[in-house]
């Protein structure tokens, strides 16, 4: 056998199995089955934004039905110096729900995160214990809060991670990330299952502040523009892992806008990609070389069998059969947050890996746009 196609099936094994025990770990993270218990948690909801008044007035109307008391709900709202009409839009549904506890904050700007300053800054003055956070171009379901009070009564946890889905419009750009997503709503899932969890999501994360400062914050990756959510979370499994858990229900799925532009996309991913960097996890980071060396390895191998360096069908094999576990991961992901529609991934399949191959490189060495800002290595 060949150098190139020895390392080529080296690298699928070493995908395949590690998708395949997030496979058999998202099978071991069962729904929540609500009941009827009476709310008793307190919850801050903290939404740092910039730039969002397209997208801020749906996340408040979101917010004002809320299927909750009143009384147990705090918001604040974290402005990081919006140049639209943001701040405006926030004051003026204060003014018209004066039932629900909301207050409105400009961001201070003390390190290289906006969005860790932005929930540092909320932190001292939040009044309850539970923190969660989400985003400025999110909406979320009624019984949101409902379902994690009611977790919170039967299961006692300190974290808690939820999902997060695109509400998209019926085209192949809008699909494409959805199906992006999905992958990372499984892998998520399926290394809760497994034990191993590293990956979570900013738009729909709960906390106490007790954990936060015994975690000491954000502390010790300041440096690192994002990663508010990933990094607390492996900080947490690190101390209290016991204190961690996935909530999995329809009812808590926070829903999301997909970018209708290509290089705001490829931003937002090297975004999420440059986070990699600091994972403190080993698992994580495996997990993470792997994928990248798979995705590249297929660009580099489909242009050697163009070229006609590599056997062509060592190339499709090899697709195949990561587009088999891939799709079978992507299959459950898909059941729990679009209810099962039906999704036959191919041509992002095709596309996904130079894409992905390119946002992993691009992400080791270049700088990155968001919000307006360039955030540098």
């Amino acid at each position: 056998m060949e150098t190139s196609t020895l390392v080529l099936v080296l690298i699928l094994i070493a995908y395949t199995l590690l998708i395949l025990q997030l496979i058999l770990g998202y099978n071991k993270v069962k729904s929540f089955k609500r009941t009827e218990a009476t709310p008793k948690t307190a919850f801050t909801i903290i939404v740092p934004f910039r730039n969002e008044e397209k997208n801020l007035p749906k996340l408040l109307r979101s917010f004002s039905k809320l299927n909750y008391p009143r009384e147990l709900i705090e918001i604040i709202m974290v402005d990081d110096f919006s140049t639209d009409k943001s701040e405006r839009i926030c004051i003026q549904w204060r003014v018209q729900h004066d039932d629900i506890d909301t207050t409105l904050l400009e961001n201070l700007r003390l390190t290289n995160s906006p969005k860790k300053d932005a929930i540092a800054r909320a932190m001292p003055i939040a009044k309850n214990d539970w923190i969660i956070t989400t985003d400025g171009d999110c909406t979320v379901p009624k019984n949101w809060l409902h379902t994690i009070d009611n977790y919170i009564q039967s299961h006692h946890p300190e974290m808690i991670v939820g999902a997060v889905a695109y509400k998209t419009k019926n085209n192949w750009f809008h699909h494409f990330q959805q199906l992006d997503l999905l992958s990372l709503q499984g892998t998520t899932i399926g290394s809760f299952g497994i034990g191993k969890p590293f990956m979570c999501n900013g738009a729909n994360f709960a906390y106490t502040k007790k954990l936060f400062r015994e975690l000491d914050g954000f502390n010790g990756n300041e440096k690192i523009a994002g990663g508010d959510d990933v990094f607390l979370l492996q900080k947490a499994v690190a101390k209290a892992p016991e204190k961690v858990h996935y909530l999995k229900h329809l009812e808590t799925i926070v829903r999301t806008k997909p970018e209708n532009d290509l290089y705001k996309l490829f931003m937002q991913r090297v975004r999420w990609a440059a986070k990699t960097t600091g994972y403190q996890n080993t698992y994580a980071k495996l997990l993470a070389l792997v994928v990248l060396l798979m995705n590249l390895s297929l660009v580099t191998g489909g242009i050697a069998s163009v070229m006609g360096l590599l056997d062509w069908r060592i190339v499709l094999t090899v697709f195949l059969i990561k587009y088999a576990v891939d799709y079978a991961l992507l299959y459950k992901a898909n059941k729990y947050l679009l209810k099962g529609k039906w999704v036959l991934p191919l041509a992002s399949s095709l596309v996904y890996p130079l894409f992905s191959s390119s946002v992993g490189i691009y992400s080791l060495f270049g700088s990155f746009s968001w919000k307006g800002r360039t955030f540098k290595k």
